[in-house]
């Protein structure tokens, strides 16, 4: 299943990292001066590209960023959605752009950990031709169903999956949420019927307009809905209740002991982009997802704020890379998919 919220941490102290939720240790000593070896930069404004549609997790934390990134940068900071192959699409752009220095990518970086694992013909080597900028955001998945499905817990979900199909809405094929709602079928025995899409925005409408039943999507988009009497939560995926859905019972109390499930985001830069530019942007993004405003947005959402310098997002995506590929290629739920990761 993908990263669990601790075992990140873990994973972050077995690196030697110094990496926090919500505050970020070394990192004001380690980027003090970083603008000191910039002077001049950027000479126009910064693409900062988003591979999923409007709407989505990534792209709420882009747009809740992007305007004081450019005025700490001194320009402004446009945010390009580019969906497609679960972020695939818009990384590969931002892997090609070489040295042009003024694109960057947001995206879940866990999911672009978990692509060449699955897609056969990526156009780019997420490992190489990408470096990290800084971590972002920590977001737990919600399992939710549309407001006319009778249940009221995972057990009830389950049982009706089994007499009736209930289509579940894939945010990205071969994404976190997917991945998560593969880990609870095999646990449980549910029946879904997948249906993919291009990003979370286009699965959570499907699930508010009733095409879709069930959904495993991140916090941070599907809330509102939730919020709106729109869709109904079922499960969260955290270790513990989020009283923001009004303490509806964990996946692992619910019969699944241990599961945990969430969305990373995060920012990456071309491989060519010089260090120092690298450490400026990731010095700035520190900054602001610290503020206390821009930090209570997040967390009014259920999102976490992640600090992580760039070595640190570095050694934590180079771990994530290529974790599961075996468990990947034989899970139900994913198998079917598997003539469509060669298109990427």
């Amino acid at each position: 299943m993908p990263t669990s919220r601790r075992t990140f941490l873990t994973q972050l102290s077995t690196l030697g990292a110094t990496a926090t939720l919500g505050s970020l240790g070394a990192a004001g000593t380690l980027l003090s001066s970083p603008a000191k070896a910039t002077t001049g930069w950027p000479t126009r404004p910064i693409r900062l590209v988003v591979p999923y549609p409007a709407g989505g997790s990534s792209d709420i934390i882009a747009r809740l960023i992007s305007r004081q990134l450019g005025e700490a940068l001194g320009q402004p900071i446009v945010v390009d959605n580019r969906p497609g192959a679960n972020g695939n699409i818009g990384a590969a752009m931002v892997a090609q752009a070489g040295t042009d220095n003024h694109t960057l990518l947001l995206c879940d970086i866990g999911a672009l950990a978990i692509s060449p694992s699955v897609y056969t013909k990526l156009t780019f080597d997420p490992g190489k031709d990408l470096k990290g900028v800084s971590m972002l955001a920590y977001s737990p998945h919600l399992l939710v169903v549309h407001p006319s499905v009778q249940v009221s817990n995972l057990k009830e979900l389950v049982d009706l999956s089994k007499r009736t199909q209930l289509n579940f809405a894939v945010t990205a094929i071969g994404s976190a949420p997917h991945l998560a709602g593969v880990a609870v079928a095999q646990a449980t025995g549910a029946k879904w019927q997948y249906v993919p899409y291009k990003g979370g925005a286009q699965a959570v409408a499907d699930t508010v307009g009733g095409t879709a039943q069930v959904l495993m999507n991140g916090m941070l988009a599907t809330l509102p809905q939730v919020q709106a009497g729109k869709l109904k939560v079922i499960a969260v995926s955290k270790k513990t209740r989020m009283p923001l859905v009004g303490q509806v019972p964990t996946i692992a109390e619910q019969g699944v002991p241990g599961f945990e499930s969430g969305t990373w985001q995060g920012v990456m830069a071309p491989a060519g982009m010089p260090d120092a530019l690298v450490a400026r942007i990731s010095s700035e993004l520190i900054r602001i997802i610290r503020l206390p405003d821009v930090r209570a947005q997040l967390a009014g959402q259920g999102a976490e704020v992640v600090t992580m310098t760039p070595p640190e997002t570095n050694k934590f995506f180079s771990a994530e890379t290529g974790r599961h590929p075996a468990r990947l290629i034989r899970a139900p739920g994913l198998g079917k998919f598997l003539h469509l990761f060669d298109r990427a």
